[in-house]
């Protein structure tokens, strides 16, 4: 095999193993152990923390597959919730 070719082709498979692993780390973002800040806003209406306003910004773009989940369901659609994306002026998006 030629140096050049050689040389391409490992090119082309670490292009492909960074692209995978971006895939990957891009679904992992969406966390919603990272909402642990926000509990107690949601859960007993205590004001939101700069934390809690950080990592709801942070998630924006997971609450809607959070909100379909039967678990966190919820607590994403409770009025709670909604209060607190007001107070940290996170635009929720509709689901």
């Amino acid at each position: 095999m030629k140096p050049c070719t050689v040389l391409f082709l490992v090119a082309v498979l670490t292009a492909s193993g960074a692209v995978r692993g971006a895939s990957m780390a891009a679904r992992s973002e969406c966390d919603p152990w990272a909402l642990r800040p926000c509990a107690p806003v949601i859960l007993w209406s205590a004001p939101p923390s700069s934390a809690c306003c950080a990592r709801l910004r942070e998630q924006r773009r997971c609450l809607c597959r959070y909100a379909r989940n039967p678990d966190l369901g919820r607590y994403i659609n409770s009025q709670n919730s909604k209060e607190v994306a007001a107070a940290c002026r996170v635009r929720v998006p509709m689901c």
